[in-house]
């Protein structure tokens, strides 16, 4: 029951904060919005590990998390906040749940790299495929609901990098302590977005008496559920349950961000976005259970943010 309570927490948690994501960006400019989301919560798992007794990491521990950070919170989960301005959630889940395909294309291609199976070789061809039903424009795919194109085309490299940092951080030298770890990258990723949010004139943009209770409780939900609830339930569930279980929180998402969106977001549910969904998440599906479990030595690789 603890197993099952913890997996369907993170299930619920990591599909709804896409929607928390785009409250939070109606009235918050998208970079400050992660940046802060990131800095409290990061500062907050940094402090509370050291306390425990957690050793303090070493300079190459903090490159790593500088690398992987970049990637995976500036790159990507900034990516993911500009686009959710323009794009739903329920579409927003889908397209980053190309992270999985983009790992096999990335992992495939790097010297010394996995070369994927042919069930993975099939997942990676029929995912994409959805993507262009869900992206392309109507005359194309005699659908309709198009999607808007630049932000569709930010999710896809948010996806990318995503991957990117997801691949790196499988050999990086990291602190032991998976908690410690995410909240140095949280640091690194949440000033490299302030970093951002100034240079791209968001402070001018930013009017504290138009921010609504909706944008404000998004954040709130982001930081505690988001950013804590939802990874410790994780790392619990991962070291209490067998892998390929826990991993269906990677096809699960996304259905879950559809269904979220559309009852509290009053998003569309479209023929298009359906038909869409059963070909990514199947896709994923396929990735996440016919490609075989890496390992970092005799250690699983345990450390992993979500949007």
């Amino acid at each position: 029951m603890a197993i099952w309570t913890a997996l369907v927490a993170v299930w619920i948690v990591w599909g709804s904060t896409y929607l928390a994501i785009r409250f939070a960006v109606e009235t918050i400019p998208p970079f400050l919005m992660a940046g802060t989301r990131f800095l409290f919560a990061g500062g907050v798992l940094y402090i509370w590990r050291v306390l425990a007794g957690d050793q303090k990491p070493e300079k190459v521990e903090w490159r790593s998390a500088a690398i992987v950070g970049s990637l995976m919170l500036l790159g990507a989960n900034g990516g993911v906040s500009w686009a959710e301005q323009y794009v739903v959630s329920s579409v927003a889940a889908l397209l980053v749940a190309l992270a999985p395909m983009w790992m096999v294309v990335i992992d495939g291609l790097v010297p010394g790299g996995r070369k994927p199976n042919r069930w993975a070789v099939l997942g990676v061809v029929v995912g994409f495929g959805g993507v262009v039903l869900l992206v392309g424009p109507s005359q194309l795919t005699g659908l309709h609901g198009d999607v808007d194109p630049i932000g569709a085309g930010v999710l896809v490299l948010a996806s990318f990098l995503w991957a990117s940092g997801s691949l790196y951080n499988r050999g990086a030298q990291l602190p032991k302590s998976p908690l410690l770890g995410t909240g140095m990258q949280m640091l690194v990723g949440g000033a490299g977005l302030i970093l951002l949010g100034t240079l791209s004139g968001e402070w001018g943009r930013l009017d504290i008496s138009t921010i609504t209770m909706q944008s404000v409780w998004g954040l709130v939900y982001l930081i505690v559920f988001g950013s804590w609830v939802g990874f410790v339930a994780y790392i619990w569930v991962l070291r209490a349950a067998p892998t390929p279980l826990v991993s269906t929180y990677a096809y699960v998402n996304p259905l879950v961000a559809i269904t979220v969106g559309s009852l509290i977001g009053s998003e569309p549910v479209t023929t298009r976005l359906l038909l869409a969904a059963a070909i990514i998440v199947s896709s994923v599906a396929i990735i996440t259970i016919t490609q075989p479990i890496r390992r970092k030595g005799n250690k699983k690789v345990t450390t992993v943010v979500r949007p």
